[in-house]
Parts: C-alpha cells; sequence; structure tokens
C-alpha cells in the first residue's frame, strides 16, 4: 500500500510541475530557429554565452524581433536583421513576435492586406512593432496603438509564421 502512496505523490508532483513551470522556461525545448524579441530598452550581446564574455553590441530597442540560432544553458544565440549574431541571456528575451520595417524609404501601412486598400500611414524602415499575424503576402503590426497592414517583404520577424486563411469579404 505505500508503495502505491508513494507512487501516487511521486505521479502528482512531477505533473504538477509540468503545469507549474513558466512557459519562458519550457522554451529550452523549442526547436532552433524560432523568433523572439527583446524585453527591455537596453540588452547586451556578449561574444560567448556568459556574462564573463565581453559585450560586442547594445541594442536599445524593445520589442525589436530576433532569430534564435542556437540555445545554451539560459543563453541564445541570435541573429538580427543585419546578420549580427551574438548571445543574450534568455531572461532579456520575450517569446512575443516583434516586427522590424525593413528596407529602402517608408513602407504604407494599409487597412487591409491588400495593396489597394486604403492607406492608413506610412512607417519609416527601422520602425518597430509587434507581428499579429499574416496572410498571403501582407503581415499586419501594431505600433503603439495604431495595426496596419504591410508588405511581407519589408517586416524582418515574419518568416515562418503560420499564414491564415484569407477573411471572406463582407
Amino acid at each position: 500500500m505505500n508503495v502505491i502512496r508513494s507512487f501516487a505523490v511521486l505521479t502528482l508532483a512531477v505533473f504538477s510541475a509540468a503545469i507549474l513551470v513558466p512557459a519562458e522556461l519550457r522554451a529550452q525545448d523549442r526547436e532552433v530557429p524560432y523568433w523572439a524579441s527583446l524585453r527591455f530598452d537596453e540588452v547586451y550581446m556578449r561574444v560567448g554565452p556568459s556574462q564573463e564574455y565581453p559585450i560586442e553590441w547594445v541594442y536599445k530597442r524593445e520589442g525589436m524581433p530576433l532569430k534564435i540560432v542556437r540555445l545554451r544553458e539560459g543563453w541564445r544565440l541570435v541573429r538580427d536583421h543585419e546578420g549580427v549574431q551574438g548571445w543574450i541571456a534568455e531572461s532579456q528575451l520575450s517569446l512575443s513576435r516583434g516586427a522590424l520595417i525593413i528596407g529602402e524609404g517608408p513602407v504604407e501601412m494599409r487597412e487591409t492586406p491588400n495593396a489597394t486598400s486604403p492607406l492608413r500611414w506610412r512607417a519609416e524602415p527601422g520602425v518597430v512593432g509587434e507581428l499579429i499575424r499574416c496572410r498571403e503576402n501582407f503581415c499586419e503590426i501594431d505600433v503603439a496603438g495604431r495595426s496596419g497592414w504591410v508588405a511581407k517583404d519589408r517586416v524582418w520577424g515574419a518568416a515562418n509564421i503560420v499564414t491564415a486563411p484569407p477573411t471572406a469579404a463582407p
């Protein structure tokens, strides 16, 4: 009887631990590559996976998307939109999907995912927002509470996102 009770308690403890472990810690098991974004306004990129390594770059763009290409004991090897790679502590990253406007000149932010849709505003390269979703060749992003649709090829952080099916017109 004690063996059964011990087994039941052990089983309950294992299931409870699995449920109570925060999502950020479960991300250790993610397959790379995947997307993350900077959690703070100032984040250090280092040349190696430890605070003992020198700082190579200082990012000052909360929400900026980065591609995670390797995992190592609480550190992430990241690649930015310019191809620069380095190590950032996992605690400095968020799993929320960021979006960075790239390319030359302003990009048109549209009302719907269509090039002929009414223009909402224009965004300059370097603008950072939250990636909401993508449909076909467009992605919807939110920049400081204003959302709009932009050509997918002008968004760093949109690759490999599940494409939502188009909605029927009213």
